[in-house]
């Protein structure tokens, strides 16, 4: 088999409104992720957990909550099961065996995946799509109405489980029930813990990175992730099958469907945010109930930023800012790590230390400078190159050869 049928999409080949909306979303997990690099991972769940949540902290945490929390890792799951279909179809048209490549190819996500989890951040989320595209292959030459019965009975099983928690807690025992407190909202001498382990050396951190990665991939993966990212990129393909993803349907459509995902979304997160507060952050209500309206809501407002992106490609102007987009979305996978780089050398000890110390008024501002860096890196490095350096040395190792 030569080297030329082995090459991956050329440039010209590209769907330009899935790179758009890629770029739009690695940028968009951001908003959330930046709390869990520079906070104790309670307060990403509980931001009653740490850190001032009073004036301009409350008001940035409740629009980031709204507009981001799910959202943009929703859209990104729906983008990678598209990106299987991609990945498979051409790999056919070209007489290769897709099931051969693709194996090999989440095989290596999974290694970078595990790398990026252990080595950098325990809030990797490489290793789920790496598993979860493992089995959306199977799914594949589905009809979309079955890829969206499918998606739509996998979505619930988190929410039965988070039912079936709350309804059994009061059975549980005493020891569960306080270790489930403290990941929650944990006490003084954890938090201080946290905070002295992160501001401490790379080799140091190991102490809560490496069980937190175990558990991030084990046990929590199981509850939510693996249910959700599948969902979500079975949903992806179907959305792909329609045309939806390539701007392929009206303008009419995509109004209506942003219109109507965004405000089923937005009024489901806004009212858990109003219930989650009324309750006070309280365990029992907040952990398994509260959480249900954005775990609902946050797909509503996925489809609806969907349309808005889709809606944005089809347009005539804005060419310049549309290419940065797209720049990102095409090194989506180097920008994550990216991400990883510029955040734990922000805020952990082996970089500038000001983990816990800096507040969400002001996460903001270094959100909006990592973003511009990202624009800035991705349009100067594809100006010279095909692919960003780690999607090169990916498909290098997928097709077994430097491409």
């Amino acid at each position: 088999m030569n080297g030329s049928s082995l090459s991956p999409v050329p440039n010209s080949d590209r769907i330009v409104s899935i790179d758009l909306l890629r770029g739009l979303a690695v940028m968009g997990i951001l908003i959330m992720n930046i709390q869990h690099f520079s906070m104790p991972v309670a307060a990403y769940i509980n931001p009653d957990a740490y850190g001032d949540l009073t004036g301009l902290n409350r008001w940035v945490w409740i629009f980031s909550h709204i507009l981001a929390s799910g959202k943009f890792m929703s859209i990104f799951s729906m983008l990678f099961g598209a990106g299987v279909l991609l990945f498979t179809q051409r790999a056919e048209l070209k007489g290769l065996n897709s099931a051969a490549l693709h194996y090999r190819r989440m095989g290596w996500l999974l290694l970078f995946g595990l790398m990026h989890g252990y080595l950098l951040w325990t809030g990797d989320i490489l290793v789920a799509y790496s598993l979860c595209g493992m089995l959306v292959f199977l799914f594949r030459n589905k009809q979309p109405a079955t890829l969206v019965r499918t998606a739509f009975a996998f979505f619930l099983v988190p929410m039965l489980l988070d039912l079936f928690f709350a309804w059994s807690m009061p059975n549980w025992p005493r020891e569960a029930v306080q270790s489930t407190l403290e990941s929650w909202r944990p006490g003084a001498e954890i938090i201080e813990h946290h905070l002295a382990v992160y501001r401490s050396g790379w080799f140091e951190q190991m102490e809560l990175r490496v069980p937190g990665t175990i558990f991030m991939q084990t046990g929590y993966f199981f509850m939510q992730p693996f249910w959700r990212v599948l969902a979500m990129m079975l949903l992806g393909m179907a959305l792909f099958k329609w045309q939806v993803l390539s701007s392929g349907r009206s303008s009419r459509f995509y109004l209506k469907m942003a219109l109507i995902g965004l405000m089923t979304g937005f009024l489901l997160s806004g009212l858990g945010v109003f219930l989650n507060f009324k309750n006070q952050w309280s365990m029992v209500f907040s952990m398994f109930l509260g959480e249900q309206f954005n775990y609902v809501g946050s797909v509503g407002v996925a489809l609806g930023y969907t349309a808005l992106a889709m809606l944005f490609s089809k347009s005539a102007g804005y060419t310049g800012l549309k290419s940065r987009f797209s720049a990102v979305g095409r090194m989506a996978f180097t920008n994550y790590i990216l991400m990883t780089l510029f955040c734990t050398f922000l805020f952990y000890g082996h970089g500038l230390g000001l983990y816990g110390s800096v507040e969400r008024k002001f996460q903001v501002i270094i959100v909006l400078v990592i973003w511009i860096l990202m624009m800035i890196i991705s349009r100067l490095w594809l100006r010279r190159f095909r692919f960003g350096p780690l999607e090169r040395i990916w498909r290098g190792l997928t097709y077994w050869g430097w491409q």
